[in-house]
């Protein structure tokens, strides 16, 4: 009777403090490519995509806050206009650096909706990789357990096995050693050297 794996809820991950999994390291040493499904290579790239789209986008927000800053000192700076030409130019470029700032308020307040959503997706799609990563962990290890335990049981064969060959092996140097000695007491020197070398070394 084939026993029943127990199923595991994956989804206690949930809700926890965790690392971002695809900048951690280790995470990566636990797969080779060839060993990441579909479903795990389609999740890290989700994720990275959106780490990438959050570094953007605080890059973007502080890039308008220096032009809008800029702006701003270009206003203070041209603040005395008249009827003269220059004073109706600085005019018309005080409305039109009024109308970029306002632009670029409504650019930033929409950038910063979006970035304020975007750690709540990086971390439920990060969840979701764990869950993923934690089911191929379980398997991987179930099967890895039990070629482990294989691998034991062929090893302990092996070391009786040596452990047999060894005593064997000693038997017979033992058994040698009593023979030739005991021909060589009774043969001598000599004519041991001539049968040596007639049944040894040719």
């Amino acid at each position: 009777m084939k026993r029943r794996t127990k199923k595991i809820d994956f989804n206690l991950v949930r809700d926890r403090k965790l690392p971002i999994l695809t900048l951690d390291s280790r995470w990566h040493e636990m797969f080779s490519e060839e060993e990441k499904t579909a479903a795990i290579r389609e999740l890290e790239q989700k994720l990275n995509d959106l780490l990438a789209k959050q570094g953007k986008l605080v890059n973007e927000i502080k890039d308008l806050k220096q032009l809008k800053k800029k702006l701003m000192a270009d206003i203070v700076s041209n603040m005395e206009i008249d009827n003269s030409p220059i004073g109706k130019a600085k005019a018309k470029k005080q409305e039109k650096n009024k109308q970029y700032i306002l632009d670029i308020n409504e650019k930033i307040d929409r950038e910063m909706d979006t970035l304020s959503e975007l750690p709540y997706q990086i971390k439920e799609v990060n969840e979701d990789l764990l869950i993923e990563t934690l089911s191929i962990c379980y398997k991987r290890t179930r099967k890895q357990s039990n070629e482990i335990k294989e691998l034991s049981e062929w090893i302990t064969k092996a070391r009786e096995e040596l452990k047999e060959k060894i005593l064997l092996k000693q038997d017979l140097e033992e058994k040698n050693d009593l023979m030739y000695s005991y021909i060589h007491d009774i043969l001598g020197v000599d004519l041991m050297e001539n049968l040596d070398r007639k049944h040894f070394l040719d």
